[in-house]
């Protein structure tokens, strides 16, 4: 459902790791008003930054910043954020990078699609074939990787590692962060599994003002990226992980007992192949326990579900009331 209520609020929130050169041109970027905005703020996260981030940001009028006493990582600065632009009461929050990756100019058409479609999410989509200072094995990871989310998730982003987005309230109400690395996979493959409405937005990209913090290198990228894909789809089905780990050895231990049985009724040497039939046993027992800890995630996923819509129910709970108490 499109936003209906009378007054609109937008709050654009930045989280900043030593972020002190940047940050000014970001600010300078964002839009001071948009149509069918009331009331449009900003929000720097300070990671622990050892710099002056923050005086930097206070220099420059921004409206709230909340302070990590060390540094937490990405993940957890960007949940920092949605938790407290909740608190005062944002409709869409706009999430983007300190260093200027992203034009602010984009923001108002990042945000049409949550203000009047209903859409839960929408990601920015830098069209990465287009980015001159991304190489081509650099172009065919990104492409990799979205396509991996993609199929994990059920969904049709186009730019998976995109952290240039919209999140409506409700939206922001339902996602958990758990891991420490990144946002930008686990929140789509979370709002796949919930359900939620995603949606892309072509987009530009500003020249890159510094080297990433989060790809140390090509490798790193990938295993982290990687990792998370997986650990991911593992929390998110874990029968199915289980199962497709269960497979080999169900199927190998299968096969040697067929062995054992073509060997004795064909009556080729029937006692001289006793060992397909251990080896065989083993490896299905093997399997077996397999499933049955797949069971068990699953019934533990199932669980995982109740506590999620709990939280997501005494979120709200808390933030009517904290709403209530705010009123004159």
């Amino acid at each position: 459902m499109p936003l209906t209520i009378c007054s609109v609020k937008l709050i654009i929130q930045i989280p900043c790791y030593n972020e002190a050169q940047t940050l000014p041109d970001t600010l300078a970027g964002l839009p001071t008003s948009i149509p069918g905005i009331d009331c449009l703020e900003t929000l720097i996260i300070d990671d622990g930054s050892r710099d002056d981030t923050v005086a930097v940001a206070k220099s420059l009028g921004v409206d709230h910043i909340i302070c990590h006493p060390q540094n937490r990582g990405l993940a957890q600065a960007f949940q920092t954020g949605l938790d407290a632009c909740l608190r005062m009461g944002a409709d869409i929050i706009v999430n983007t990078d300190a260093d200027n990756q992203y034009p602010g100019r984009f923001i108002a058409d990042l945000i049409q699609p949550v203000l009047h479609d209903g859409v839960d999410i929408v990601i920015g989509n830098r069209q990465v074939d287009g980015i001159a200072h991304f190489s081509p094995v650099k172009k065919g990871l990104q492409k990799l990787g979205s396509w991996m989310v993609r199929t994990v998730s059920g969904t049709a982003v186009p730019d998976a590692a995109s952290g240039f987005r919209a999140y409506s309230r409700e939206a922001a109400l339902r996602l958990n962060i758990l891991s420490r690395y990144s946002y930008t996979l686990e929140t789509i493959i979370q709002a796949g599994k919930l359900g939620l409405s995603i949606k892309s937005v072509p987009i530009e990209t500003n020249a890159p003002t510094r080297p990433s913090r989060l790809q140390r290198n090509m490798w790193h990228f990938i295993k982290a990226q990687a990792s998370t894909i997986m650990r991911l789809y593992a929390f998110y089905e874990p029968l199915r992980t289980f199962s497709y780990i269960a497979a080999p050895f169900l199927l190998v231990g299968l096969g040697a007992w067929l062995r054992f049985f073509y060997f004795y009724y064909t009556r080729q040497n029937p006692t001289g192949h006793i060992q397909s039939i251990t080896i065989g046993s083993g490896l299905i027992l093997v399997g077996v326990i397999t499933l049955i800890f797949g069971i068990q995630a699953d019934i533990a996923g199932k669980h995982r579900q109740l506590t999620q819509e709990t939280l997501y129910r005494l979120k709200k709970m808390e933030l009517a009331e904290a709403a209530k108490e705010k009123r004159p």
